[in-house]
């Protein structure tokens, strides 16, 4: 359900970064999923050795919008594990936001 950021107190700083999305062509990788949560993928999505997202450059091709500033995930509902993992201030995103040039958002989780 799409809904409108400009006012949104509790939206996810997620929808105004996006930088783990681009952080590297080799991720996000499949992990731990079934073949029944990698078949609901969009094939477009998967990469051709069927072990990850397809990524332009190192950019998920799942992502939508501008890094840093509005950005969205195309198949956030069927998404793979590394990234439902993946936590706002947690030392993957500070590590991909420092790399985009954005500030490491405050209190990181332990998770």
């Amino acid at each position: 359900m799409a809904r409108d950021l400009a006012g949104a107190s509790d939206a996810s700083p997620c929808q105004s970064c996006g930088a783990c999305c681009s952080y590297s062509e080799n991720w996000p990788r499949f992990t731990i999923e079934d073949d029944d949560q990698l078949d609901l993928i969009p094939a477009q999505f998967v990469n051709e050795r069927l072990s990850g997202m397809r990524c332009d450059g190192d950019r998920c091709a799942a992502l939508s919008g501008e890094v840093g500033v509005a950005t969205r995930c195309d198949v956030y509902a069927v998404r793979p594990e590394v990234c439902r993992t993946c936590m706002p201030g947690d030392a993957e995103c500070a590590m991909a936001r420092r790399r985009h040039g954005l500030p490491v958002l405050p209190g990181a989780q332990a998770t």
